[in-house]
């Protein structure tokens, strides 16, 4: 017989299903703590705070997220060209709601700091993995930030397209457009 997961796991999990699915403000802590079916104090022993439970949202989501976008990277070549059917792969997925760390500014912005440096900081990694694909040359790193910029359209546009094509014809296009050399 399976061992159920530990209280803190389970808190986590629930809380990332229902923070990305229906939003972080719209979700409240009874509701976690019935979702992973653990005790309102054990609940309170490990997130003192809704805040602390967002963050540690953010830092989990950021390592699962980034952890797939890597793989789906190499999975598709490992160059530029595999950023628009990676993110295919992630906009036909069950439940796709966006950029939990757009939509996380979008529902908190200033009002809780901490979620804008969490935000920076996946933004920054999901740049470096975008980096990483690319042959080193002077201007990489403009590149790379111009690329991640192009990725976030694409996520936000997906969100309300009837289909993602269009949104990821046009990441394509500019992936291919930045991998030209410059004349």
């Amino acid at each position: 017989m399976p061992t159920a997961a530990p209280p803190r796991e389970r808190i986590l999990n629930a809380a990332h299903d229902l923070f990305y699915r229906d939003g972080i403000r719209a979700t409240g802590i009874d509701r976690v703590i019935a979702e992973s079916g653990v005790a309102k104090v054990t609940f309170y022993r490990q997130f003192p705070s809704k805040d602390d439970l967002i963050l540690a949202f953010l830092e989990f989501r950021h390592a699962r997220w980034m952890a797939w976008f890597v793989d789906a990277l190499a999975r598709h070549g490992g160059t530029p060209a595999a950023i628009a059917p990676a993110l295919r792969e992630w906009f036909a997925g069950h439940g796709y709601r966006g950029c939990a760390f757009i939509n996380s500014v979008g529902e908190l912005g200033p009002a809780l700091p901490a979620v804008l440096e969490a935000t920076r900081r996946h933004k920054r990694d999901m740049t470096a993995a975008v980096a990483g694909l690319m042959k080193p040359a002077s201007g990489r790193a403009r590149t790379a930030r111009a690329l991640a910029l192009a990725i976030d359209g694409a996520i936000v546009q997906a969100q309300f397209l009837a289909s993602p094509d269009a949104a990821l014809e046009a990441l394509a296009s500019v992936t291919k457009a930045l991998e030209r050399p410059v004349a």
